[in-house]
């Protein structure tokens, strides 16, 4: 019995870690191949210390339209984690609070693509933006505010 458990559990490791496997922590990306902002983002999440897969897509409305990415929180690239849909840029820190906290939704979007979120950076120039947590059951609301504050 304990052999049998041994084996079992050595094959279910080697399941996760053979090639092209992904673990459930690791940030599958999708995003048009020549996207900069993109790859600046999917940076921006390593340096932050998550595994990212990224996964090339030159059709990206179809993606989120299957993903279920409502239209009005859109942005550029769209990742998973976790079971969890994460839209545009962003932070590293609120995917992280997503996942410690695990609320009962579908995800977190920044919609469009204000300067200042991570791979949407110019300078010193930092736009005040939201993080939305987005669900299929209730109405969006804001889980982080970023940037300067409000005058």
């Amino acid at each position: 019995m304990l052999v049998m458990l041994a084996v079992l559990s050595a094959a279910s490791w080697w399941a996760t870690r053979a090639p092209g496997a992904i673990d459930a922590e690791t940030v599958v990306v999708y995003k048009s191949p020549t996207c900069h902002c993109c790859s600046k983002w999917v940076e921006h999440l390593r340096v932050a210390g998550f595994t990212v897969s990224v996964k090339n897509e030159n059709a990206m409305n179809p993606l989120k339209t299957r993903l279920g990415v409502p239209a009005d929180l859109a942005s550029c690239h769209t990742a998973l984690v976790h079971g969890y849909l994460i839209e545009g840029h962003v932070p590293a820190e609120d995917i992280r609070r997503l996942l410690a906290e695990r609320p009962k939704a579908k995800g977190l979007a920044v919609p469009g693509m204000p300067i200042g979120s991570p791979g949407m950076e110019q300078g010193d120039r930092v736009d005040r933006y939201e993080v939305v947590l987005f669900s299929d059951d209730a109405p969006a609301s804001v889980f982080a505010t970023h940037g300067p504050a409000a005058p």
